[in-house]
């Protein structure tokens, strides 16, 4: 039986995480919220700076995403009324559009009572980001390692270490993941190959461990990020730097351009570090801000709905977000 309206929460992620090129992901403290209900007629409500421009229509990423669950669960819905708000900056290597495929994948199939299961869902995520390390980590949670072949993902799902926090550092200007992906050689010298193998395997052990002493050692690449340097002006000297300065490890975010620092919680210098990477950019002409996040250890999730009084969905929607950012 179809449900009349359904609210999930999705974190946003960072992929890579230096070495582990489309294999490693881990969930992070921004969110995206979305409901979806049946409706007369399709529209569309988006709110925040990171939803402006998108289009109102049935082109819509989401309205595309849940009839892509609908038609696999033989289900016809074919008009929707869709919300969402989101915290997560669009094109920055913070899974964005991860984040939006797996919000409107979860919702579709609660708005159906769930016919498919989560790992059906990952599939297709997988199948339309093309690599499953962002949608894992939105879709469980925590760190996510994983293998695409095509067709199916397999992961493996790490418990974040408590005591790990993440300094993203996010430059004011958008990097498409094409032309991050369109800088990347098609062959790579078989030392570097076997360098991110140790590096990546390396690093799954120590975060399945908790040896963050190794973190550091392990986070460093040849497969993507020298190559993207010159999208990132400053990009080379955060990497070396970063780790002289409080950081366990640095990395660029997915494809960029932010950049991520792994850091202990309990870290004396964290000022110095984020002052660091922000004066570091600023002398490349590049504004940024900053966020200290947790791994976020909840992937999606379906929310318990309110009751409420006819017409006030818009608002109820939006005051349960600005609760749920206040606690």
């Amino acid at each position: 039986m179809v449900k009349r309206r359904v609210r999930v929460k999705v974190p946003a992620s960072t992929a890579n995480l230096g070495p582990g090129f489309d294999t490693l992901g881990m969930a992070l403290s921004l969110y995206a919220w979305m409901e979806m209900a049946e409706a007369e007629e399709t529209a569309f409500h988006l709110y925040g700076d990171e939803m402006k421009g998108l289009p109102l229509d049935k082109s819509n990423l989401l309205y595309r995403v849940a009839q892509m669950v609908f038609e696999e669960a033989g289900v016809s819905v074919p008009e929707l009324d869709i919300s969402m708000y989101s915290e997560i900056p669009l094109t920055r290597g913070l899974g964005s559009s991860a984040s939006a495929i797996v919000a409107a994948l979860t919702a579709a199939n609660a708005l159906i009572s769930s016919p498919l299961s989560t790992e059906r869902l990952f599939d297709l995520a997988s199948s339309l980001e093309k690599h499953p390390d962002n949608v894992g980590a939105s879709f469980f949670g925590g760190i996510i390692a994983a293998a695409w072949d095509g067709e199916h993902a397999d992961y493996m799902r790490i418990e974040p270490p408590d005591e790990l926090e993440a300094l993203v550092v996010i430059p004011e200007f958008e990097l498409a993941t094409s032309k991050a992906r369109g800088v990347l050689p098609e062959a790579l010298p078989m030392g570097d190959a076997v360098h991110n193998i140790a590096r990546s395997s390396l690093l799954t052990a120590a975060l399945a461990l908790g040896r963050l002493d190794l973190v550091g050692a392990a986070m460093k690449d040849r497969l993507h990020q020298p190559y993207r340097a010159a999208l990132v002006p400053g990009l080379t000297e955060l990497l070396d730097e970063a780790p002289r300065r409080g950081a366990l490890g640095a990395a660029l975010s997915g494809a960029g351009p932010t950049l991520i620092a792994l850091v202990r919680r309990d870290e004396p210098k964290k000022r110095e570090l984020e002052a660091f990477m922000r004066e570091t950019l600023s002398a490349q002409g590049i504004p940024a801000t900053a966020r200290w996040l947790l791994p976020a250890k909840e992937g999606a999730s379906v929310l318990e709905m309110p009751d409420s009084a006819p017409g006030m969905r818009e608002e109820s929607f939006l005051d349960m977000i600005k609760g749920v950012q206040q606690r």
